[in-house]
């Protein structure tokens, strides 16, 4: 039988490994488990909101995603990395947990880019990076949700995203 997982969280003390493992299985690697390990090393993360499903052992954490402070534009976080486990992708669970982080990022007046497929992003609320704006990464793959307003248009990344 189907089971919808339970509303989008804060992540609990304790729920690492479980995230790491999610992480692993849903990137085929270790390397965003890495970087979300590097992230909390560095104090980089703002907030880290898991999806957790009940099962019969009681629940389990399905889904993540973890935002970021940036360097630069100051204020600014990004989004990085979202995963949802492999066997239930594909059913709404990543969109809607993404969709959640777009409403606020809109709501709040607060900046959050991303790296990443522009038609999964897009179909989330984000839009791409406005004109003018330098990046490491490519340009083409960069999307904002909330205002995306700066004097500074260089992003700059936590260093976390370099190591």
């Amino acid at each position: 039988m189907f089971k919808t997982p339970d509303f989008m969280r804060e992540m609990k003390r304790g729920e690492e490994t479980a995230v790491a493992d999610l992480l692993t299985k849903a990137f085929g690697q270790k390397d965003e488990a890495q970087l979300v390990e590097a992230l909390r090393k560095w104090r980089a993360i703002a907030g880290e909101m898991v999806l957790p499903m009940a099962n019969d052992n009681g629940s389990e954490v399905i889904g993540y995603a973890a935002l970021s402070t940036m360097l630069s534009p100051k204020g600014w976080l990004c989004l990085a990395p979202v995963a949802i486990r492999p066997d239930l992708q594909g059913r709404g669970f990543g969109r809607r947990l993404t969709g959640m982080i777009t409403q606020w990022a809109e709501m709040s007046g607060q900046t959050v880019v991303v790296l990443g497929d522009p038609e999964f992003y897009s179909r989330c609320g984000f839009r791409p990076i406005a004109e003018g704006f330098t990046s490491p990464y490519p340009l083409t793959h960069t999307l904002t949700a909330g205002p995306a307003k700066a004097k500074v248009k260089e992003l700059i990344y936590p260093k976390a995203f370099g190591a």
